[in-house]
């Protein structure tokens, strides 16, 4: 390595003796990556952030990894609400309902709307994504102490753990933290850079939070023609716990998980693939099927033959042209109708 270059046969001894795996091939390309930045003789600042980035991520995993085969919930809303206020005590009553029915909590740690959803799911059901700040982001007492409490620096490294761990979003009315996420989340599902998943906004009872910021989407991005009619279609507002309990529930009715392998996406299926159901969908959005494909039940890639996870279940797949997410949003709220 002394010219600069990585020697691939010591690298690959290196990664094996710390313990050989699956991974070990994307192991040996972080190392790689890493070693690159002396050859790049990178800016220590620059290094500093990598390297704090890569130990959060590291350790988010690790928490996360037991608790793969749970389904879970991000819940995001002011820490600036109090305890007697209406959003509250919906947004204790959303957490107790949602681990009713099976699902876990993620919120940031803090107090507000954060404390109350996980003191509705109770510690054992709750994980904390707190961020080190001066003010406001002291964990609640509810998660204070648990091993599922996780500390970030970046705010990039958390806002990746809880869209990447959790299986649908809720938010409630916040401040400046809320709205930023919203929008974060929206980004992701309307560029396919997030799986599919539940997005809902939850109002006070007969309240206008939302549907206030609802006006505004509809009157300056859709009117103007900023975002296309079938975005609406990624997210939901209510002011009815149950409507939003039942909206995150509804979607994994019968859909379970996308991939996408070769030029196909493949969407994973509790329910037998019908003809019935490939006719609807073969009418209804062949627009979504790249180079005059169509939509077809298959077989599980090789790969998965053998994974526990995934065994029970059905493969629905189609060329899809990676665009109109809010189109395929659709089409899994008709899937999940069959």
């Amino acid at each position: 390595m002394g010219n600069g270059k990585v020697d691939s046969a010591l690298l690959e001894q290196l990664v094996r003796s710390c313990g050989d795996g699956e991974n070990a091939d994307l192991v040996q390309e972080l190392v790689r990556t890493a070693l690159r930045l002396l050859e790049d003789k990178a800016d220590r600042l620059d290094v500093k952030v990598m390297t704090a980035a890569l130990k959060e991520l590291r350790y988010a995993a690790k928490v996360f990894a037991p608790y793969r085969d749970r389904r879970k919930v991000t819940v995001f809303g002011s820490a600036r609400t109090r305890p007697d206020t209406e959003e509250y005590r919906q947004a204790v009553a959303f957490g107790r309902a949602l681990v009713e029915r099976g699902f876990m909590i993620i919120t940031g740690g803090g107090e507000g709307i954060m404390g109350a959803a996980q003191r509705g799911a109770g510690r054992e059901n709750s994980f904390g994504l707190n961020i080190c700040l001066p003010f406001e982001q002291e964990p609640n007492e509810e998660i204070a102490g648990d091993s599922k409490l996780i500390h970030f620096k970046y705010f990039f490294t958390r806002k990746l753990c809880f869209m990447k761990e959790s299986d649908a979003v809720a938010l409630f009315p916040g401040g400046f933290g809320t709205h930023d996420e919203a929008f974060e989340a929206l980004t992701l599902m309307q560029t396919g850079k997030s799986q599919p998943k539940p997005l809902v906004f939850i109002d006070r009872p007969r309240g206008n939070y939302w549907k206030t910021w609802w006006r505004f989407v509809e009157d300056q991005l859709l009117d103007r023609d900023l975002i296309d009619r079938h975005d609406l279609a990624l997210f939901r507002i209510t002011d009815d716990i149950d409507e939003a309990c039942a909206e995150i529930c509804g979607f994994y009715r019968n859909y379970h998980s996308s991939r996408y392998w070769r030029d196909q996406l493949i969407l994973r299926v509790r329910h037998p693939v019908t003809e019935s159901l490939l006719r609807t969908l073969n009418e209804r959005f062949g627009d979504l099927c790249a180079n005059g494909g169509r939509f077809r039940a298959m077989e599980s890639p090789p790969e998965e033959e053998n994974d526990p996870r995934l065994a029970g279940l059905y493969r629905l797949a189609f060329p899809f042209t990676r665009t109109a997410f809010g189109r395929l949003r659709m089409l899994i709220d008709v899937v999940n109708q069959h």
